[in-house]
Order: C-alpha cells, then structure tokens, then sequence
C-alpha cells in the first residue's frame, strides 16, 4: 500500500513539475514574440518601397486576427491611415527611390485601395517611379497595380479582369422543407436584408438597387483602370467583356500590361532603374516596416483622435466588431482627454443591433458638446452604420462607400412544422395573456407580431428623426431616400446623406482645422492594438477558437453564409438595423 502511495505521489510531483516547465517556455516564449514584434527597422539608400503579399491592409485595429504568440500571421497588418501616412512621407525621403507593387491577392477593402490607388498617384509627382508586377493577379489587386508607370506580367500569368456581380443566397426553401418557420416584421421596400427568408429571388426593388450599386462602383473603378492604361472606354469593356487578361498575349496586345517578363527580369530592370551594380541588392522595404522605421511622439502635444468602428454592431464588451459597452467607455475617454481636441470616428460597418447602434449615438452626441466630431466612412457605413454617424459636425464619405440603408426590420425563426413532424408537440401553461407571445416551437401569437411590428416602426421613425436633425432635412425627404435602399458614396453625396467626397486623411485634416489646431498635432488611434499578453487570453476563447477551425476548413465565404443561417437565432431577441450583403472587387 505504502509503495502504491509512493507511486501515486511521484506521479502527482511529475504532473506538476511539468506543467511549471510548460508554463516557464509559455512565458519566454511570450516574451520573445513580444520582443520581436518591436524590431527596429533602418531604411538604407536606394530603397524601393514594396507593396506585396505580407501587406494586410485594416481599416481598424480590431480587425487584425493574430495566432497565438502571432507566429501564424505571416503578414503584418497595417491601418490604412498609416499606410496613406507612409507612402506620402516617401514622396520626399531621399531614401526611397520609387514603389514596386507585386501583390496579386491584395487584402484591403474597396475604398483603401481608392486611397491607396490615390496616395500613390500623388506621389508620382515626386518623379519617383512606380512600377507594378504580377503572376495571377485578382482584379483588386489589378486595380491597384494599374496605377503604375509600367506593368509588368509573368509570361505564364493571368489578369482577372472580369467587372464585378453578385450573388445573392436564398433560404426559403430550404426552410419550408425542413418545417422552419420565420416570421418578418420590416419597414422598407428596399429592406433585403430579410429577402433570403420570403423569396427564392432577387425582388425587383432589391435588383434596382444592387444594378445602381455594382454600376456607380464599376463606373469609378475601371474608369480610372482604363484611364491609367491609356484604353478608350468602349474599348477597356470590351477588354473586361471578353476576359482577355485571363491570356497573358491578349493582355499585352490590349495594354492591360507593357511587357512579359519573369520576375528575375523584373528585379533586374529596377536595379537598373536606381543604377546598382550586378552584386548590389536591390533594398526592398514593406509598408509594414517603412511605418516601424519612423514614430511620431504622441505623449506631449495636442492630439486629434481616430475612433475606429470596423464590423457589426453588437451589445456587450468584447474587443473585436463594435461592442457598445466599449465604445461607450471610448468614447467618454476621449471625451474627457485634454489632450484630444477633436475626433474623427471611422465607421466601416454595416450595422446591426438598434439598441447598441442607440446607445453609441448618444454617448457620441455627448461627446460632441465638447469637442469636433467628424465621421469619416470606410468601405460601408450602412443601416447602424449609418444611424451611429448622426452626431457628426460633418461626414466624408469615400465615393465607393455602401452607406444609407436606413431601414429596420425583426426576423423571428421557430419550429413547430419541423417539429411536428418529427413527433414534437408544446402545450403552454401561463399566468397572463402573452407570458408566451414567441415560442421557438409555437412560433409568435398575432399580438406578437402586431406589438413587434410597432417596434420595427417606432425604430424606423426614430432613425429618421436623427438623420432629419443631422441633415437638416424633412421626415419626408429622408424617408423617400430611405426605405432600407443602399446608395454608393457618390450618390449620397447628390442625395444629401454626406457632407464631402473624401479620405480617413481628409477628415483628419478638417478636424485639426475645425480644432484650430495647427500642423504640430498628433494622430494618435482608437482603440488601442491588443498587447501580446491579451492576444494570448483572447486566443484560449473556446468560441474564437472554435470559428476559427471552421472557418479555416471551408473558406472564409462559406462560413460567412454558415454563420448567417446560425445567427439568425439571435435576431428574434431584438430589431436590427442591417445591410444585407457586402461588395468586393475579387
């Protein structure tokens, strides 16, 4: 007895012994990942700044998705302000002889590559040379890239020029084979969000403004493809209609690129360009590590602050998306930090809870007594998006920006058919008449739905009692543009959603102004980069880890319609502002 004790106790030394030696490599290991994202960086004579593969392009500092210890994010993610910031320093450091774009998958929004698209336009006027390289080359990428002085194309390699479509995915039958029933409460005609529920089509109305949609935003993109290019118009689409980029004979026969050559032969050509000889090395330096290379001091000094909001808008705390108990305590930070003396919320959300939406535009309302507030738009400020802009002195808005939607609706699944199929039945017992008014297997009771469509009605009025004060417009004139219909940024700006056509930088610029501050402030950015230690317990969340997994097995696409059929669940507790679907240049 006495040895089986003996064994039973050495066995319980080695299980602790070795978790402290996994716990002490954990630490170090933490401690070097954390040391080595801190490297310091030198920019050498004759550098050429690089855009390629490893550039990750966010809108805001939640988005960025790093492993655990980050030893899984081989690419370094940069906020597009910073990058602007970047490329517009190099315009005049004599250390950066010219831009080399060879990404052919670009990771960046549609409205970050007309800012980059714009930054690297202007700092041609340096007499810098910009050069472009591709392999198979998506049509984002592409887009970017035709910016250029000269594209170069491997022999083998492809353009993916096609224009732009979408796909819209519907569940209605699907749902009546199974024996799902959903109940919709909306106000709006163009209010799609709740269509993959009620038809097995486009509705016409839907189909009007997506037609609208996908043609203002391909008329901005490929106009300026086809003016850098040097193409006619009609003839670039006949260029895009034919698919001749897909053959890389056709592409330089129809300018999409100057010349067929390897990219030994590309490296070559810029050595020659900056006068190198055979055995010096072309020094190539990301954006990433062109922005580490330089810091502006932001502990003294007035400061104008960048608020992100990137992602759907949810109530509770958590970091990544719009969580409005930590905007909350954001916001009221920045409002009482002397040292900001204004604020430039950038939005790129397409919305999502009301009440969250609600409550973030009351805190900004407040913040906005004290200080400038001025909304600058990202690839979509939509539905919420759009609700939580309303306290804004003035809002830019990108051209290709998805914004308005200003529409409410309620989407409540329940069971009972599935139900009674399978042998399932409820009966209830209640002490007053609508103690159950939803069951997820009786469904919602007509008074339900009439006390749930008052909601959705008394929200949308609210809505537009906002955007009415913001701007200064008639209940009737926002309602005739609202209706839940997206408009592009260009258009929102004919239609009065927007004050001005412009960048993150532009609405930056004006706030300094609005501020009265001088060319001395400081940007500095909100919220702040999660710290290794808190990526590390953010990485440990059995659901991040979960949807992770998923997502990594079938594709970032297919789990976006994954997880739009199973968060459905979660509409039936509240009403949501929401647009339907996303716009990409792939």
């Amino acid at each position: 007895m006495k040895s089986f004790f003996k064994n039973v106790l050495a066995n319980i030394v080695a299980i602790v012994i070795l978790c402290a030696v996994f716990f002490f490599f954990f630490i170090i290991m933490l401690v070097f990942s954390a040391m080595g994202s801190e490297e310091s960086v030198v920019v050498k004579k004759n550098s050429v700044l690089t855009i390629n593969l490893k550039t990750n392009i966010i809108d805001s500092p939640t988005e960025e998705q790093k492993g655990l210890f980050g030893f899984s994010d081989k690419n370094k993610s940069i906020l597009i302000y910073d990058a602007i910031e970047a490329i517009n320093k190099a315009k005049t450091d004599d250390n950066i002889k010219g831009i080399s774009i060879e990404a052919d998958q670009l990771t960046a929004g549609i409205t970050q590559i007309d800012d980059l698209r714009n930054a690297i336009q202007d700092f041609k006027k340096s007499g810098k040379f910009v050069y472009a390289y591709g392999n198979a080359v998506s049509q984002s990428s592409y887009y970017l890239g035709s910016v250029a002085d000269q594209y170069y194309l491997n022999p083998s390699g492809m353009i993916e020029l096609k224009g732009l479509a979408t796909e819209v995915t519907f569940y209605k039958d699907f749902a009546d084979k199974y024996g799902i029933g959903i109940e919709v409460i909306r106000h709006g005609k163009f209010k799609s969000a709740v269509e993959p529920f009620l038809r097995n089509d486009i509705s016409p109305e839907n189909k009007e403004q997506l037609s609208t949609l996908l043609n203002d935003i391909w008329k901005n993109t490929s106009s300026r493809m086809a003016v850098s290019r040097k193409i006619d118009t009609a003839q670039f689409r006949t260029i895009v209609d034919s698919l001749y980029g897909m053959i890389p004979d056709l592409g330089l026969k129809y300018k999409l690129a100057d010349k067929l050559i390897q990219k030994t032969e590309y490296d070559q050509l810029i050595k020659s360009k900056l006068n190198l000889k055979d055995d010096e090395k072309v020094n190539k330096i990301s954006l990433g590590k062109y922005v580490a290379s330089y810091s502006d001091d932001e502990k003294s000094g007035d400061k104008v602050a960048v608020l992100y909001a990137s992602g759907s808008i949810n109530g509770g705390d958590n970091y990544n998306d719009i969580h409005s108990e930590q905007y909350i305590k954001y916001i009221k930070d920045l409002q009482n930090n002397d040292k900001v003396k204004a604020v430039v919320f950038r939005i790129n959300s397409p919305g999502g809870s009301a009440n969250a939406s609600d409550e973030i535009l009351f805190e900004l309302q407040q913040l906005k007594k004290k200080k400038p507030l001025i909304v600058s738009f990202g690839d979509y400020a939509a539905s919420g998006g759009y609700y939580i802009a309303m306290a804004a002195d003035k809002i830019y808005s990108e051209p290709n920006t998805l914004t308005g939607s200003i529409g409410v609706f309620g989407v409540i699944p329940y069971f009972k058919d599935l139900a009674n199929k399978n042998g399932i039945r409820a009966d209830i017992v209640a002490t007053n008449a609508n103690s159950q008014y939803y069951s997820s297997l009786n469904g919602v009771t007509p008074y339900g739905v009439s006390l749930i469509t008052r909601s959705v009605e008394g929200t949308y009025k609210r809505f537009v009692h906002f955007v009415t004060q913001n701007r200064k417009k008639t209940f009737e004139q926002i309602d005739n543009i609202g209706g839940g219909r997206v408009w592009s940024g260009t258009r929102a700006k004919q239609i009065g959603l927007v004050d001005e056509l412009g960048t993150l930088n532009d609405a930056v610029k004006f706030a300094a102004q609005k501020a009265g501050l001088k060319s001395s402030y400081t940007v500095s950015s909100y919220p702040k980069r999660m710290t290794p230690f808190e990526q590390i317990f953010k990485d440990f969340n059995e659901d991040d880890i979960s949807a992770r997994v998923v997502k990594s097995k079938i594709g970032k696409a297919n789990y976006e319609i994954l997880q739009q059929i199973v968060e459905e669940r979660k509409l039936q507790s509240e009403v949501k502002m929401e647009m339907p679907y996303q716009i990409k240049i792939d």
